[in-house]
């Protein structure tokens, strides 16, 4: 009798251990019956998610700015796209970080602009540096010239657009 009762129980035992088994593994990873996921999954993902963003960016691109001798003044970040000779000249106080594209700097007789990510001055000509940022120190006609086709800025502050 002991020894049927011990079998019954290490019975029983097994079948629930393979029971969680298979219910484990018939779960779809990263699905709300499974929340942990590997490190793979996670990676494929974002995979996933980065070529989404950059098809629905390369596809629909952001309306852009018209070209204007009018300052546009605001306290918001504006996605600037200039084609190659194009200029972008801000006034005193404006943000510049270059995110796509080559641009240089246009600088006046007191100097260029203020690279403060680096911490050094950007003088004429000098190439911008993608995801640094860039301040204007004096309204005097210092900006940014596109060197090629696909420049994209992200400014902050007062400034204007020029063939």
């Amino acid at each position: 009798m002991k020894k049927t009762s011990i079998f019954v129980i290490v019975l029983i035992i097994t079948l629930a251990i393979i029971a969680q088994f298979v219910y484990a593994n018939s779960r779809e990873p990263g699905s709300s019956e499974d929340p942990i996921v590997t490190l793979s999954y996670v990676e494929q993902r974002i995979q996933q998610l980065k070529v989404y963003i950059d098809d629905k960016a390369s596809s629909s691109p952001s309306p852009q700015p018209q070209p204007s001798e009018e300052p546009l003044t605001t306290s918001k970040i504006d996605i600037v796209f200039l084609k190659i000779g194009e200029r972008l000249i801000a006034e005193e106080g404006a943000e510049i970080i270059l995110r796509g594209g080559t641009a240089v700097a246009i600088d006046s007789p007191s100097g260029g602009l203020a690279n403060v990510t680096a911490g050094r001055d950007i003088q004429k000509n000098q190439s911008i540096l993608p995801n640094h940022l860039h301040i204007v120190p004096k309204s005097d006609g210092r900006g940014v010239r596109a060197m090629d086709d696909h420049v994209i800025l992200m400014v902050r502050g007062v400034y204007r657009t020029e063939k």
